[in-house]
């Protein structure tokens, strides 16, 4: 995975640099600025996706794409697919953007035989949002002696039965860094696949739950109240909200280096000028203090771009994953 450390290095420049389309183009279409617009997620208030969705949709009225905020709804299930369906079957107008991580739109292809959408024809790329890494951590089930991964292991291996760990979606990159780790140490982690992160840490903090592999973010208030021990992050380098907390390669572990995006997606046939629109609309406030410093709070750093600089990485990611998940073997019916 070492494409994915080109990329960190050079994916978080863009929000300075990003080109924004000539305002002329928006012009064309007679529907902008839209009187609301909807950002769809999969996963449950609270968590990364959710965070991302609202500060960055706050920031989107009053301007060339939008007349009001964005209004925000969590659609989920299906391991995040039932958002993606929606915003499939949505008007092409740009009234309605779906944010997901890239899991949903460069791995599922990979993992379900019957995937009801196609990423690559039934949605456009609009613009990268947020980058983030992920964490495992381990809650009060888990002696507090077990102070790095090695130790995980070695009490996974003497507790069978209760050696598990949560992700927030079957078929997630935080499922596959699990698997990974079971599979590369031969020591077997039961997989627990929940509706997004915020319920698995719930049950992490609450001793129903040994561990949880989910964005760092999501662990960063529970951690510093000492309410579960985040042991490892899954960056190329240690994350700067978690300076103290070593990487998985700092601990001997080089091949679970996963560094993920949040994007929005407009459906097919949304019109260029409008993507363009949305685009500049999203550049904008991922520049925003307001929205850089919330982001930092929940462990997400400011991403954007253009809609081929997003195309790009998801194409990348589409074939960097394929071989993983034939070694993990994981495939879903539905």
């Amino acid at each position: 995975m070492s494409n994915r450390r080109q990329f960190i290095q050079t994916a978080l420049t863009p929000v300075a640099m990003a080109a924004i389309a000539p305002f002329s183009a928006f012009a064309q279409s007679g529907a902008l600025p839209l009187e609301q617009i909807k950002i769809i997620n999969g996963f449950p208030a609270g968590g990364t996706a959710d965070v991302t969705s609202r500060r960055i949709g706050d920031k989107l009225g009053n301007g060339i794409y939008s007349k009001n905020p964005g209004v925000v709804e969590n659609k989920t299930g299906a391991a995040g697919r039932i958002a993606v369906e929606a915003v499939k079957i949505a008007p092409a107008d740009g009234s309605t953007l779906l944010l997901t991580p890239y899991s949903m739109m460069s791995i599922y292809q990979h993992i379900y035989a019957k995937l009801s959408y196609d990423p690559f024809k039934d949605f456009v790329p609009v613009a990268m949002a947020s980058m983030l890494t992920h964490g495992l951590a381990v809650g009060p089930m888990v002696p507090a002696s077990v102070k790095n991964v090695k130790d995980f292991l070695a009490w996974a291996k003497a507790n069978p039965n209760d050696a598990s760990y949560g992700s927030p979606a079957a078929g997630s990159t935080p499922h596959f860094l699990g698997a990974l780790l079971s599979i590369n140490t031969g020591v077997e982690l039961k997989h627990i696949p929940y509706r997004g992160s915020v319920p698995g840490v719930t049950d992490v903090i609450g001793g129903q739950l040994a561990a949880m592999v989910t964005p760092h973010g999501d662990f960063l208030a529970n951690h510093k109240a000492g309410k579960l021990r985040v042991i490892a992050t899954s960056g190329a380098k240690r994350s700067p909200f978690l300076p103290d907390v070593p990487t998985f390669v700092e601990q001997g572990f080089p091949d679970l280096v996963v560094e993920e995006w949040f994007g929005f997606y407009a459906p097919a046939k949304t019109p260029a000028s409008t993507v363009a629109a949305a685009n500049a609309a999203i550049n904008a406030a991922l520049k925003d203090k307001v929205v850089i410093d919330s982001l930092a709070l929940s462990g997400l750093v400011p991403v954007g771009g253009t809609p081929e600089d997003m195309a790009r990485d998801m194409k990348k990611q589409f074939d960097v994953w394929g071989p993983i998940v034939k070694r993990i073997g994981f495939t879903a019916e539905s």
